[in-house]
């Protein structure tokens, strides 16, 4: 393994502890000492990677990021079938890989009022809810999607995302609910 591949291994390691200390403990309740100590590196080395606690939360914010970016690129012939794309991988990358159920829920800390506001308003670019409301109205005009507020029937569905990742990144044993009973939020009967 070359020096670059070790240092990217490490960068990796560091950033999937934080975000787990991160989301059991809290932005706040999380010290850097807290993530070196659970590594086995010293809190000097860790700092070679991240020069404060706030980089990395915000390194983690940015990674949560750009997880959202592909779903604004899902193909699609009708609006439907773009939630059922988007509900299938995140379904299928939460039985695989746990830290993405952690990753929603970091993304809802990182909103939140008391958060380092840098963070915070990063964070806050994330808007699936207003993004999917304009295909949940296109999927209405299909006759696809049910009738209502297309912003209520969006916040519904992205709310239920959220709460199953949440609870998912809690108890992870859990089973996940199928993609079509959360797609039945908002497809038409």
């Amino acid at each position: 393994m070359t020096r670059k591949e070790q240092k990217e291994m490490r960068q990796k390691q560091i950033m999937f502890k934080a975000l787990e200390l991160f989301v059991t403990k809290g932005f706040a309740e999380t010290k850097i000492s807290d993530i070196a100590e659970e590594l086995g590196i010293s809190v000097g080395l860790l700092f070679h990677y991240y020069e404060s606690k706030e980089k990395l939360y915000l390194e983690l914010v940015k990674m949560g990021l750009e997880g959202t970016q592909g779903s604004e690129k899902t193909a699609f012939d009708d609006p439907i079938q773009y939630f059922e794309k988007i509900l299938n991988g995140l379904l299928g990358a939460a039985q695989d890989q746990p830290w993405v159920c952690m990753m929603f829920v970091l993304m809802a800390q990182a909103q939140r009022k008391g958060m380092p506001e840098e963070i915070r308003q990063l964070a806050l670019t994330v808007d699936q809810i207003h993004f999917s409301a304009a295909l949940v109205e296109q999927g209405q005009k299909l006759g696809s999607i049910r009738d209502g507020d297309p912003l209520a029937l969006s916040s519904a569905f992205w709310c239920s995302v959220q709460g199953i990742m949440e609870y998912h990144a809690a108890v992870p044993e859990m089973p996940l609910p199928k993609t079509e009973w959360i797609i039945d939020i908002l497809r038409k009967a």
